[in-house]
This record gives C-alpha cells, sequence and structure tokens, in this order.
C-alpha cells in the first residue's frame, strides 16, 4: 500500500481517518504525519514477510523503486525480520528502520552461488585494482549499495545485522570466500554519492566493513552503534563528512577508518572531516556492545584493534581533519599514516582519553610503501596539533612518531598530554636502533622493541612539546624521549620518570628543554648526539 500526496489531499477537512484505514489492514504501521508531504509505504505493502526465513529482497527492492519513481520519499520497515541479499539505493529515498526491526543478511553456500544471492562484484579496472584490497574495489556484493546516487538517507533505530556475509578473511572457517560469487561482503557500500545520511540504526557483523563510503561528498554518519568482525567504517575519498556520537566495537579491525586509496581510479583526498563524541574499542565480545552484556573477549582471542586510523591506504591524502572528545578502550590509539604518496596535513586532535592501548598510542607515520602509480613521489605528512590527551595503562610499546631518511615529519605540536605505560622493559631494549623498514606495511609493532617509555621520535623537523607526563607502572631503564635525526625540538614542562635518562638524543638539532621540574635547562644547536 503506497501512501501519495494526491491521496492523502483526497481526504482534507477531516478525511484523513479514511486514508490511514487501509495501512492497517495491510500489516503495515499507521503512516507517520510527514507522510501526508511525499511518499510514505511499509515494506510489507510490497510482499516483505519479516519473518527471518523468507527473502525479502525482491520486496523491499520494490518499495524502494516505488518511492523513486514518485519522486522520493520514504520506505518504511516495521517490527520484524527481513532477510534480503542486495537492496538498491537509490537517489531522495530514505529507509527507515524502526524499534524491532532487522535487515538480515541471508546466508549463500560456502562455495558461492550462481543463483540468487548477493549481486555480483561489478569488474574494475586491472590498471589499478590491486592498488587496494579486493574490498575496496568493489561496492555492488554488499547487503545494502548505493552508486552515482544523492540526497539519500538510512535511518530509525533498527538493525543491520550482517550474518551472511563474508568478512574477506581465506582464514575463516565458518563463513564464504568473499570472492565466490554470490557472495557478500559489505553491510552498506556507497560509491560517488552525495547529501547522504546515516543516522540512529545499529549494525552486528558487518562483515569486511560496516559502512564503506567511497567518493561520497556532503556525509553525515550520527548516531550509529556497529558492533563487527572488522572495520567499522571506512570514510575513503571523501569530502564534508561528519561522524559523531557513534560506538565501535571491533575486536579484529579498525573502528573509524578514514582512507584515500586509488579505488576510483585516480587519487583522491579525504577532505573536510570532523569525528567527534565517539567511542572505539577492540576489547567485547561479538554482539556484546549492543546487547548490554559488555562480555570481554577471551585472552588471545582477538587483536583489540578498534582504533580510529587515518590510512594505510594513503594515495589521495588527508586535509582538514579534526578528531575530538572521542574514548578508546582497550584497542589500538590513534593513527595517522602516509605510505603511497599521500598529502596528510591540517589535522587538530582535541580532548581524547585513552585507556588500557594495546598498542603504541599515537602512531604517525610518513613512509614509502608508494602501493600506487609509478613515479608518485613519497609523502607529507605535516602541521598537525593535539592537545588535552591522556592515556593509562598503554602497553610496553611507547608513541611513536616515524618518518624516514630524506622524508621528515614536520611541524608537530603536542600539548597537555598525560602518557602512562605498564613499563617494566628489560635492559636492553634501552640500546637498540631500531630498523627504518621505509617500505613496510604500517604498523606500531613494524620496529619490533624499542628505546623508549613515552615517545620514539624520528626524522621530524619542528616538534614541539609542552605540558607533557610521562609515568610508568614499573620501572623502565628506557628514556622518556628517544630522538633520532630532529631538526627544532621544544620540551618546556615535561615530567618524566625517575631511575632513566629524560632524553637520549642521536644527531639531533635545534634542541631546547626548559622549565622542566628536576631537568636542567638546555639548549644547543647541534647536531648533537647525547643523554640528559
Amino acid at each position: 500500500m503506497t501512501v501519495l500526496r494526491r491521496d492523502l489531499l483526497k481526504y482534507a477537512s477531516g478525511g484523513l481517518a479514511v486514508a490511514a484505514a487501509p495501512l492497517a489492514t495491510a500489516g503495515a504501521a499507521a503512516a507517520p504525519a510527514h507522510a501526508a508531504s511525499g511518499f510514505w509505504a511499509s515494506v510489507r505493502s510490497f510482499g516483505a514477510t519479516g519473518d527471518g526465513k523468507t527473502i525479502d529482497t525482491a520486496a523491499i527492492n520494490r518499495a524502494i523503486e516505488s518511492a523513486a519513481s514518485a519522486g522520493g520519499g520514504t520506505v518504511f520497515f516495521p517490527a520484524g525480520v527481513y532477510a534480503s541479499y542486495s537492496i538498491h539505493l537509490r537517489s531522495n529515498v530514505s529507509l527507515y528502520l524502526d524499534q524491532g526491526a532487522t535487515i538480515l543478511a541471508a546466508s549463500v553456500p560456502m562455495e558461492g552461488t550462481t543463483s540468487g544471492g548477493y549481486d555480483a562484484a561489478e569488474p574494475q579496472n586491472p590498471a589499478f585494482e590491486h592498488y587496494q584490497d579486493y574490498g575496496h574495489n568493489h561496492w555492488h556484493n554488499s547487503l545494502i549499495w548505493g552508486e552515482d546516487i544523492h540526497s539519500f538517507s538510512i535511518l530509525g533505530p533498527g538493525l543491520i545485522w550482517g550474518k551472511g556475509l563474508s568478512r574477506g578473511n581465506e582464514k575463516d572457517t565458518d563463513l564464504p570466500d568473499t570472492t565466490k560469487p554470490g557472495v557478500g561482503n559489505k553491510a552498506i557500500a556507497l560509491k560517488n554519492c552525495y547529501n547522504v545520511i546515516l543516522r540512529d540504526f545499529s549494525i552486528l557483523q558487518g562483515g569486511w566493513f560496516g559502512v564503506l563510503a567511497t567518493g561520497v561528498d556532503n556525509l553525515t554518519i550520527d548516531n550509529l552503534k556497529i558492533d563487527t568482525n572488522r572495520d567499522g567504517m571506512d570514510i575513503d575519498c571523501c569530502r564534508n563528512v561528519r561522524v559523531s556520537n557513534c560506538t565501535v566495537n571491533s575486536p579484529w579491525d579498525d573502528g573509524i577508518c578514514p582512507k584515500s586509496s586509488f579505488a576510483l581510479g585516480y587519487a583522491r583526498p579525504t577532505d573536510n572531516l570532523t569525528i567527534t563524541n565517539c567511542y572505539v574499542t577492540g576489547d567485547y565480545v561479538l554482539g556484546s556492545v549492543l546487547d548490554g552484556s559488555w562480555k570481554k573477549m577471551p585472552e588471545g582471542m582477538a587483536y583489540g584493534t578498534g582504533r580510529i586510523k587515518c590510512g594505510t591506504e594513503s594515495n589521495g591524502g588527508f586535509r582538514n581533519i579534526t578528531i575530538s572528545n572521542c574514548i578508546f578502550e582497550n584497542c589500538h590509539g590513534l593513527a595517522l599514516e602516509t605510505e603511497d604518496g599521500a598529502l596528510c596535513e591540517d589535522i587538530t586532535v582535541t580532548n581524547i582519553t585513552m585507556r588500557g592501548c594495546k598498542g603504541a598510542p599515537l602512531f604517525f607515520r610518513l613512509g614509502s610503501r608508494m602501493r600506487g602509480p609509478q613515479g608518485v613521489p613519497v609523502g607529507v605528512l605535516k602541521r598537525v596539533l593535539l592537545s588535552n590527551i591522556t592515556s593509562s595503562g598503554a602497553a610496553v610499546l611507547p608513541s611513536i612518531l616515524s618518518g624516514i631518511p630524506g622524508h621528515n615529519i614536520e611541524d608537530i605540536q603536542i600539548s597537555n598530554f598525560y602518557l602512562e605505560q605498564v613499563g617494566g622493559a628489560s635492559a636492553d631494549m634501552a640500546a637498540l636502533m631500531p630498523p627504518e623498514k621505509e617500505a613496510g606495511y604500517p604498523d606500531p609493532e613494524m620496529f619490533g622493541h624499542l628505546p623508549a617509555t613515552g615517545f620514539f621520535l624520528r626524522h621530524i623537523r619542528n616538534l614541539e612539546m609542552s605540558n607533557v607526563e610521562i609515568a610508568v607502572q614499573a620501572p623502565d631503564p628506557r628514556p622518556a624521549f628517544w630522538l633520532h635525526d630532529l631538526d627544532g625540538a621544544d620540551f618546556f614542562r615535561v615530567r618524566v620518570p625517575k631511575g632513566a635518562s629524560a632524553f637520549d638524543l642521536k644527531q639531533v638539532s635545534g634542541f631546547r628543554s626548559f622549565g622542566s621540574r628536576g631537568l636542567a635547562d638546555v639548549e644547543f644547536d647541534g647536531p648533537e648526539t647525547r643523554k640528559i
């Protein structure tokens, strides 16, 4: 049963009750007040059963096409479980998932299927498909997808459950191979869209990506709860994006992950992005955040990643990024990575709380993996401001800021930072000179053990730190700050643990430390190698 503006106007002056009556008899909820302004219809009016067994794909897509044909409107999912394969979004159409409504990703055979199942993964240009993983190169093999459309939304307090989706991992033995025909691997995939709103719903077990947005502009992601088995959301090559008030539990991969891949066939930056008021973790059993039980993952059963990371795909770059008022719990820390020639600049991070970081609380990496077209120069990482950050109970790895020889990270300011590490490292770690691994995959563990308690700093120009305190739970012989090949390093009002050096300097120029309790003021032009 569809409701159009002209149908409702026929019942003006007291006749609206007559129009609403057929809706109830059709098994749908009564039309909300806003239905008078355009199309509104329940998927049940188009034959969807919502019984969790019948495949409702055709009925759902008929409802969406009807809304699009009417010029736009709302497709309503009342309470029920709607088993489905690929759902096709359309311009000017909103999907509304009511309380108690679930869109369920239906299962396919382990070997895939040539009859039914999810839409085929569209062909990708072989000239550039190897520049990023399979999941980034395809959008149609998803539960819900849209391409080259605009002005649409997915709203409401319901659930998207990717139960039948592949994680895109060949090690899985209980889910189908993502490359097989008929197999889907993403809950929501969007390509080359604009004016998009995703708000209020939850995602359980979202497959390779809970949300993959590639080349999407004017995107709002608000108040989502994502409890998933790989990435929570990937924001790739997008412009003007607002992520707010989201909860992401992703024990096996990243939580909120801006990227700038080559999946569109050209290098496009992620620009003008804010991430605020979000909670990320990698510590809880899949589904336990959504059901409120908050069960901790058994030791050794997950990577505990769950972080906010810009990268690793970094062909186009990251510009004008603000991350604020976020909480990291028992996951990896904040990562900024440019490895494929990207320009990463003008980034502000403020008001961050971290507890129990499983890796480096901060990981900033300028490297030269260069997975992209030949001839592209090494990228740039510069103008990054961090303030009002606290991290407690972090692992043995310190925060890491590392460029490569000849390519420095530039213009970094860190202020009002309290960093407590577990400490307890062995004495031999203080003497290490870690390898460069210029083209290695960027990850905090890539260098092995590190000779610093608080900050490992290498190949940087113009670094300022003020009001920074390093603390340890157990005595640690490593210096609080380890610096190699720095040009311009100011430290003001820092506090460091007792029993070890404050600074271990190697080929450092333009160094100044002043105003710190228990440390004499030191200033030199350098370059010098010494301990303080």
